[in-house]
């Protein structure tokens, strides 16, 4: 199969191969799926360039948790119904070597979420990580049904689907964001109110929108560093639910002010999701889509052998959206 990879830590363009290697074959209780259509997370970009000391434990890797394509193979103990379904793939180099930047991936069978009829593989491909992330944000406390949701960097893959979620769940959303271009991102996904958090009076401007009365949640792409402001608008019993701290990763806690107001600080990495949760997302996923309630930005496409390019676009954050790597020439467009 024609895949891309790479065998050693680095940039992109210095450490990514496009060549072939043999078909993967499932063993029990796993599918091949024909990929057509790869998506590309930051966490992808971190596995490769040895982020946070994450050297690679394989001779070779291929990169890419998420994508979408057509079962083709099934192992021992999955049902051979499974062979031609059309699918979205989560985590799949997840502690496995062979990711969805190639030809053919092969997963557990959970991992392979059948799509409605009409979903394109490019939307699949969109879902995966980004998706499951925010479900497991947003709900991971309960129904937000009546509630105020603060979503911060609301352009982001994540933080859209948080916005439509938390709007589905029937809460009021304030999204932050900063370049122009990101707010009306952000109120294309539905956010009912978009605030510039390089504000001085960022915090004043989202107490204003909610008369005064602090948000019952957070979803938090940058938790050290929006700590002043989750700290200051994060209501009593309210929880701040985060799932990346890259610009401060070792935030130092205002402990008082939060145990004085009983708040919850969750964090949530989707690989370490429990499997409930899981289920959850993906159904309510599906349930969403079936019903055309979840839109899907897509930041730029790509060819598998411009793979380098689209990873060096994600590191620095070109475009909103996620970003997109076609690997067949039939992968269905949006």
């Amino acid at each position: 199969m024609k895949a891309a990879w790479y065998d050693r830590n680095g940039m992109a363009d210095d450490v990514l191969v496009l060549g072939e290697m043999p078909d993967p074959e499932p063993v029990p209780g796993e599918v091949r799926v024909r990929v057509e259509v790869a998506g590309v997370n930051p966490a992808d970009v971190k596995r490769r360039a040895g982020a946070g000391g994450r050297a690679i434990r394989t001779p070779r890797v291929i990169p890419g948790d998420d994508g979408a394509g057509v079962i083709d193979r099934v192992g021992a103990g999955v049902s051979a119904e499974r062979v031609g379904q059309r699918v979205w793939v989560h985590s799949a180099n997840h502690d496995r070597p062979f990711g969805t930047a190639a030809e053919f991936v092969v997963v557990p069978d959970g991992q392979a979420v059948q799509m409605p009829p009409d979903t394109p593989f490019e939307v699949g491909a969109c879902l995966g990580v980004p998706a499951l992330t925010a479900h497991r944000c947003v709900f991971a406390d309960g129904p937000v049904d009546g509630m105020t949701v603060l979503v911060t960097g609301g352009a982001g893959a994540v933080s859209h689907y948080a916005i439509e979620l938390a709007r589905w769940g029937g809460a009021t959303v304030i999204a932050t964001a900063g370049a122009p271009d990101k707010q009306d991102a952000a109120r294309r996904s539905g956010a009912d109110h978009v605030v510039d958090h390089r504000r001085p009076d960022a915090i004043e401007a989202i107490l204003d929108f909610t008369q005064g009365r602090r948000v019952d949640r957070v979803v938090d792409v940058a938790f050290g560093a929006n700590l002043p402001l989750t700290e200051a608008t994060i209501a009593t019993g309210g929880t701040i639910v985060t799932y990346a701290s890259d610009a401060v990763p070792e935030p130092v806690l205002p402990f008082y002010s939060f145990m004085r107001r009983c708040v919850t600080i969750r964090t949530v990495l989707v690989f370490a999701m429990p499997a409930p949760a899981t289920r959850s997302a993906i159904d309510d996923v599906t349930s969403l889509l079936l019903r055309g309630a979840l839109t899907h930005p897509i930041a730029a496409r790509y060819r598998l052998p411009d793979i380098a390019a689209a990873h060096t676009a994600v590191e620095q954050r070109t475009g909103i959206g996620k970003t997109l790597v076609t690997v067949t020439d039939e992968a269905a467009q949006v």
